[in-house]
């Protein structure tokens, strides 16, 4: 549920989650090695207060692990979320919140799509364009990261009956 909670709070992928480790963090940024992204890039992701508290719980039940989220020493499965939302007879997947995220990112906000997709770490298809981007917008993510956390914490879960 910590995994979850995180992956969505940082809209990141399952797999950047799942191989997330303690050593990656360092205050509220999140930095994912080129060889854990889909991009082959480094990315750096900035957390707000709730995604840095599930970080120090999670670490908190792994003990020695040198993964945030772990089964021992182990990181956890990469289908542990999903099978937690399919066990508990949600409709969604674990990825449908990177689009939840875009979609209230463009629907709700001010922020520009260029923000969103480098929140996201999506490619830029323009080869010029990618050729003359060399900054990550990291401050204006960090509060577009913040807003989102916000968001996401003041709403309500209808949990099904089961």
């Amino acid at each position: 549920a910590l995994a979850l909670e995180f992956t969505i709070l940082t809209a990141a992928r399952t797999g950047e989650v799942v191989g997330a480790k303690i050593d990656e963090v360092r205050g509220n940024i999140w930095y994912i090695p080129a060889e854990r992204m889909k991009t082959r890039k480094p990315h750096r992701v900035p957390m707000g207060s709730r995604a840095v508290e599930i970080i120090r719980e999670a670490q908190a039940l792994s003990g020695n692990s040198s993964y945030i989220f772990s089964r021992g020493l182990n990181p956890i499965g990469n289908m542990a979320m999903l099978s937690m939302i399919k066990r508990d007879k949600y409709a969604i997947t674990v990825h449908g919140f990177r689009s939840s995220f875009r979609d209230w990112v463009s629907e709700t906000t001010e922020y520009s799509g260029e923000v969103a997709e480098m929140a996201l770490a999506h490619v830029i298809a323009n080869k010029a364009e990618a050729a003359y981007r060399r900054g990550d917008l990291i401050d204006v993510r960090s509060r577009l990261m913040s807003d989102w956390e916000k968001y996401c914490l003041s709403l309500s879960v209808v949990v099904p009956n089961n």
